[in-house]
């Protein structure tokens, strides 16, 4: 057996839409399948889906306060007035800047931008900001991707004389700020028909509603915005980036080009995921270390030198912060491994963490223990602590931080993450009320990580055409995820180890006569802990494989488990201990029949968890999973009894059945040979051992069954060997060879060896398969 990593949830949908979609559609019936399982359940819904690049943008006016914007932002421009675009330093707020720079440009607007530092001012508009934009002459402040809470500021603003447009897409709260206009498409009574939008997206539609067409050039910015930001990849925000994505690769602007030179993919095609994994961090660097300053220059740059300037300050930055966070965790997780390992909520604090990476911390230790993790940065001066959080599923991380607002200087955020700031001597009452809240909350089921499944397919179901298909589903991020697929039951073939470091997995799945190959990233270990031909399921997600001008479907390994007992074969392994090296010493036990194996293996480290059913010596643990049989029993029977006794059925069985002497390619001596040698002694009546066996010698009987025979004959009373001589007995009692014990051990010794030894491995599995069979049908009648 082996457990699978995650708890898998297949998602449940209705047969009959699935069956009309791929009818009306002409799609594969995995294909609708995954899009009923996004919630497309009519016909129109999912050929909009598939066909993304043939649906309008919305209107931008829908959006409530847009004309107001629009009317004073003209007036502006028309009047040369003075523009502040205010925006965030992360990239969501970056590309929203340099997005409404473009649009000014295009204007011919006189503006300045302004991003607050992280450090020194914290996030969002703020007084002494507004306060330097009036002594600069502005008198009209746009903000991008914040606002929305600035209710003091609003009224600063007021009280300067400066007009103020809030453009935001963050969660408004009970009470808006008094601005000239506010644009959130989540704002009450706003009209228009998509709410997620990121803050550069609804940048964009600002922009939109200026220029009076859809300004498609942008669009590489948004994209860049959007996937970063993590909002949902849905509606409109999937075509943003759909439509993104190849202006992007194709940009005319040199700041997205030498952003795409620094992470080597200039010329290649692009993905969602290297927008997210190679882009975004690069642009949120500079932000999380110092100023945002940097990210915006190399946005808006005007030429490729200053542009590739900007991107290798970047780059660096980027190296820093990986650096910092991954010291960070290590701290983090020393922390954890110290401290708080058993506790059900992570609260963790350290003196001179960078507040601008410690989302990224929490969310490692996350993955790592799966708990609800809140990480703090000590601040001295001030006697606070302000960090990020970050959740599981079922820990709602907002609704309990409510239940701690008495002891939180601030928080903020929603169900999944939080930010927080909170007086350092409040940490550990925190930590304490968190914990008991998670107590009552969560079961042990709940801290093991859930896996939602898309569709459970067969192998033949997974060919180029489905995957043609299932690409229109792209691009993928939060709320369309790449699709999860179930394969369940399969037989796994051709298990390899690659990579320079072996830590990656090559297989086959089969199933009657077709074949699925896969892969997985990072699961090298695996290659130990499966047997091949063994029937798995497994959780993955499908893509084309192109190599060498051939196309190939392949599934990418995200989990994998086996249900059935699993056989070992490791026959004729002589490096037993290195094998053994690989098991968790907890889960094993070690089974041996003869008191010299664990000598001639040398397993003295391994002698806690050994045990001779014959002689009862060692230690046996009934809840250890994985039984390791050492030796071949003397006789059959000592193994079935054996587990009749125990009367368990281990998850796996290691065979490794090592034996000192070979009985099946070293034959009994044929009766023709046992007559020879017996009328040999009655002819020389007393002689030594050794004058005996010379004497065989001369009539080509070999030692080993000179040996034997002597051996026999002693213990049949046919001749006696005392201190190195043999006589022989005259007129013995008749007796048959099979009387002998050492004859019969050969002979035990020879089936044992045919069934347990040079057996094939579906022979040896049926042998225990059939004393585990027998286990169950007892427990069955008790």
């Amino acid at each position: 057996m082996l457990e699978s990593l995650t708890r898998w949830q297949v998602k449940e949908i209705d047969e009959a839409i699935v069956q009309q979609i791929q009818n009306k559609l002409s799609i594969s019936e995995v294909t609708a399948r995954l899009l009923v399982s996004r919630g497309i359940e009519s016909v129109e819904s999912a050929k909009n889906f598939l066909h993304i690049d043939s649906t309008p943008y919305f209107d931008p006016f829908l959006l409530k306060d847009m004309e107001r914007a629009v009317k004073r932002i003209h007036t502006a421009i028309e009047k040369q007035e003075t523009i502040l675009i205010f925006g965030d330093y992360d990239a969501d707020g970056v590309t929203s800047t340099s997005l409404l720079v473009y649009t000014f440009r295009k204007l011919h607007a006189k503006f300045l931008t302004y991003i607050p530092n992280r450090f020194t001012e914290g996030y969002g508009p703020n007084e002494a900001a507004f306060r330097w934009a009036k002594q600069q002459g502005v008198s009209l402040i746009v903000t991008v991707d914040t606002g929305i809470s600035a209710v003091y500021e609003a009224e600063v603003a007021k009280e300067l004389q400066l007009d103020l447009i809030i453009t935001d897409h963050h969660e408004p709260p009970l009470t808006l700020p008094d601005a000239f206009a506010i644009i959130n498409p989540k704002q009450p009574d706003c009209s228009y028909p998509f709410n997620e939008l990121a803050g550069v997206g609804v940048a964009f539609k600002l922009a939109q509603a200026l220029v009076g067409t859809v300004p498609k050039e942008l669009l590489d910015l948004v994209a860049i915005g959007t996937v970063s930001d993590l909002v949902p990849l849905i509606e409109e925000n999937r075509k943003f980036v759909f439509e993104g994505i190849p202006l992007i690769e194709n940009s005319d602007k040199p700041g997205i080009q030498a952003l795409l030179a620094s992470c080597g993919l200039n010329g290649k095609p692009l993905d969602e995921e290297q927008i997210g994994f190679l882009l975004g961090p690069r642009l949120n660097a500079a932000g999380r270390m110092d100023s945002a300053d940097p990210a915006l220059q190399l946005l808006i740059a005007m030429n490729e030198d200053d542009a590739n300037a900007w991107a290798e300050q970047l780059n660096e930055l980027n190296k820093e912060r990986q650096k910092l966070v991954d010291a960070m965790a290590k701290q983090a997780i020393d922390l954890v491994e110290e401290k708080y390992k058993n506790d059900r909520v992570i609260v963790i604090s350290h003196e001179g963490w960078n507040s601008g990476v410690i989302g990224i911390v929490a969310s490692r230790l996350v993955e790592r223990y799966y708990r609800p993790v809140v990480a703090l940065a000590i601040e001295l001066e001030s006697g606070e602590a302000k960090g990020s959080a970050r959740s599981i599923a079922h820990f709602d991380l907002y609704a309990n931080l409510s239940l701690c607002e008495d002891i939180l200087v601030n928080f903020g955020g929603h169900t999944m993450a939080a930010g927080l700031t909170i007086n350092v001597n409040q940490i550990d009452e925190l930590r304490q009320r968190l914990n008991v809240i998670a107590q009552e909350q969560l079961t042990g089921d709940d801290f093991i990580p859930i896996t939602e499944i898309d569709v459970e397919c067969n192998v033949e179901d997974v060919t180029i055409e489905t995957l043609e298909e299932i690409a229109q589903l792209a691009p993928f991020g939060v709320g369309n995820p790449k699709p999860k697929v179930l394969l369940e039951n399969k037989q796994l073939s051709h298990v390899r180890k690659i990579g320079s470091q072996e830590n990656h997995l090559k297989f086959q799945l089969k199933e009657n006569e077709a074949v699925l190959e896969g892969v997985g990233f990072r699961f090298g270990h695996l290659f130990h802990e499966v047997t091949q031909n063994v029937s798995v399921s497994l959780v993955g997600e499908l893509s084309i494989n192109e190599w060498n001008g051939f196309r190939k479907p392949q599934v990418i390994l995200s989990d994998l488990s086996v249900q059935n007992w699993q056989l070992f074969d490791y026959r004729g392994v002589k490096q037993v201990a290195e094998h053994l090296k690989r098991l968790r010493a907890e889960d094993v036990q070690l089974i041996y029949f003869r008191n010299e194996t664990i000598d001639a293996l040398q397993l003295y480290h391994w002698e806690q968890v050994a045990y001779c059913p014959i002689t009862n010596n060692g230690s046996f643990d009934l809840n250890r999973p994985y039984h390791v049989i050492l030796d071949l029993p003397r006789q059959e029977n000592e193994l079935s009894d054996w587990y009749a006794s125990i009367a368990k059925q281990p998850k796996r069985t290691y065979a490794f059945f090592h034996h000192a002497e070979d009985h099946l390619f070293t034959p009994i001596p044929s009766r023709e040979q046992f007559k020879l040698f017996y009328a040999l002694m009655k002819k020389v009546q007393q002689t030594t051992v050794e004058k005996a066996f010379r004497l065989a010698r001369s009539y080509r009987l070999r030692d080993d069954s000179i040996h034997f025979i002597t051996k026999v004959f002693n213990e049949l009373n046919f001749v006696k060997i005392n201190e190195g001589n043999l006589s022989f007995v005259n007129n013995p009692e008749k007796k048959a060879l099979t009387d002998s014990k050492t004859y019969q051990h050969k002979l035990a010794m020879i089936e044992i060896e045919k069934k347990l030894l040079y057996s094939s491995y579906d022979e040896l599995k049926s042998f225990f398969q059939n004393i585990y069979d027998r286990l169950q049908v007892e427990e069955a009648i008790k």
